[in-house]
């Protein structure tokens, strides 16, 4: 890959981090909203690199230019002075030069693999095609999340359906041994993954710890109601299906559904918030 076109690679990336991060909000797909600032100043440098490779690679081409001018021009001169040129063969000497490849005028005609043409593919997705958001496939094929031990908990408020998120609703109903969940009506959201064994459904969340590479997954197995589409948005109001001694490891995170409401999907789609439309 010459160095033209690794310029112009530096600086449609750069371009494409920056579209991605400042006019849309398909960045949110690949890192959490807390890197957007790191996002942006990667793509300043990178366009800024491209830039400077250009003006750098034409600075050079300029220079290289003339001192082979002066250099011709100078070699000419001292076969011209002393007339060698047929009496000593030294146009043979220059041909015998050019039959080995002898590249007398500094040129690299040397180039990376033509698979290195696929790198343009990642740059052009991030202007023309955001790719498809994570979804029900990726959950199904993913570890759970690890709930994080919590020792107290306060006491739940009277609100009814009370808005929980899927981490808040797994942890009261496997950790919480003054049982507050039980017959509390709970309003979740997420999106639907249909269950491993093709019976029944989750709802879901995925969350990105730092980008999409170490994103990982919150399920509340949902009975009651036959599986939605996979990957629709609902807020599922229910409550607690006893499965399990409720408090306790055992306890299986499960709702019995009694509403289930489509939703927009979430512009930030990777974090586990509270239901986003009231009840």
């Amino acid at each position: 890959m010459r160095r033209p076109v690794q310029t112009l690679l530096l600086a449609l990336t750069g371009v494409g981090l920056l579209h991605a991060a400042l006019f849309t909000d398909t960045y949110l797909r690949y890192v959490k909203a807390g890197l957007h600032p790191v996002l942006i100043a990667s793509g300043v440098v990178l366009l800024l690199l491209g830039l400077a490779s250009a003006v750098i690679g034409d600075g050079r081409q300029e220079e290289q230019g003339g001192d082979h001018g002066d250099e011709h021009d100078k070699a000419h001169g001292r076969d011209n002075e002393h007339g060698h040129d047929n009496e000593h063969g030294h146009d043979n000497e220059h041909g015998h030069d050019n039959e080995h490849g002898h590249d007398h005028g500094g040129h690299d005609h040397s180039g990376a693999p033509r698979i290195a043409w696929l790198l343009f593919l990642p740059a052009l997705s991030l202007l023309f095609y955001a790719p498809p958001a994570l979804g029900a496939y990726t959950a199904a094929r993913s570890n759970a999340r690890p709930v994080a031990v919590q020792k107290g908990f306060a006491p739940l408020p009277a609100t009814s359906p009370l808005p929980l998120t899927l981490t808040d609703f797994t942890r009261r109903v496997q950790q919480d041994r003054s049982r507050a969940i039980k017959d509390r009506i709970v309003q979740l959201t997420g999106f639907v993954t249909p269950a491993e064994d093709g019976t029944g459904w989750y709802l879901t969340r995925i969350i990105f710890t730092c980008c999409a590479a170490d994103s990982q997954t919150v399920k509340v197995r949902v009975y009651g109601t036959e599986a939605p589409p996979a990957n629709t948005w609902l807020a599922v109001t229910g409550t607690w299906q006893p499965r399990g001694a409720l408090g306790t490891k055992t306890a299986q995170a499960a709702l019995d559904a009694r509403d289930t409401r489509p939703i927009a999907q979430p512009v930030n789609a990777y974090t586990d918030d509270l239901p986003l439309t009231p009840s």
